[in-house]
C-alpha cells in the first residue's frame, strides 16, 4: 500500500512542479506570454469551450469516482492492485486538464484557462493519496 501511495504522490507533485515550471517560464519571460491571442479567436473559443466542459465533467467525477459501486468492490477486492489503477486514473483527470488549462493561459493570454487551472489546484487536496486516505478507500464501508 505505501508503494501505491507513493507512486500516486509522486505524481501529483511531478506535474504540479511541470505546471509551476510552466508559470515560471513565461512569467520570467523565457518564453512568450499570449503568443496565440491575435490568431483565430474560433480556436480559442473551441478550447475554451471544450475545457470549460471538460473541467466542469472531470470535478464531480474524479471526486465521487471511488463511491461508484464497481469501482468501490474492486478496490475492496484488489486493494493495492486497483487502488494504483484507479487513483491514478482520478489523479489524471484532475492533473492533465490542470496542466492543459495552465499552458492555454499563457498561450492565449485568457483569463479563463487560468481559473479553471486555479479551480482544479483547488481540488487536488481533497484527492491527495495520504496514507489513511489510501488504507480508508480500500476498506468495506
Amino acid at each position: 500500500m505505501k508503494n501505491v501511495k507513493n507512486t500516486l504522490t509522486v505524481l501529483l507533485w511531478t506535474v504540479l512542479a511541470l505546471a509551476l515550471t510552466v508559470v515560471v517560464l513565461f512569467e520570467t519571460d523565457v518564453l512568450m506570454f499570449g503568443y496565440y491571442a491575435s490568431s483565430g479567436e474560433q480556436a480559442e473559443f473551441l478550447l475554451t469551450t471544450m475545457m470549460e466542459l471538460l473541467t466542469l465533467a472531470v470535478i464531480p467525477l474524479s471526486l465521487k469516482l471511488f463511491k461508484f459501486p464497481r469501482v468501490h468492490a474492486d478496490l475492496v477486492s484488489r486493494k493495492a492492485e486497483a487502488l494504483r489503477k484507479w487513483g491514478l486514473l482520478r489523479l489524471l483527470m484532475l492533473l492533465v486538464p490542470l496542466l492543459v488549462n495552465t499552458l492555454l493561459y499563457y498561450a492565449y493570454a485568457n483569463v479563463a484557462f487560468g481559473y479553471m487551472a486555479i479551480i482544479l489546484v483547488i481540488v487536488l487536496p481533497f484527492v491527495y493519496p495520504s496514507m489513511e486516505r489510501c488504507q480508508s478507500e480500500t476498506e468495506e464501508a
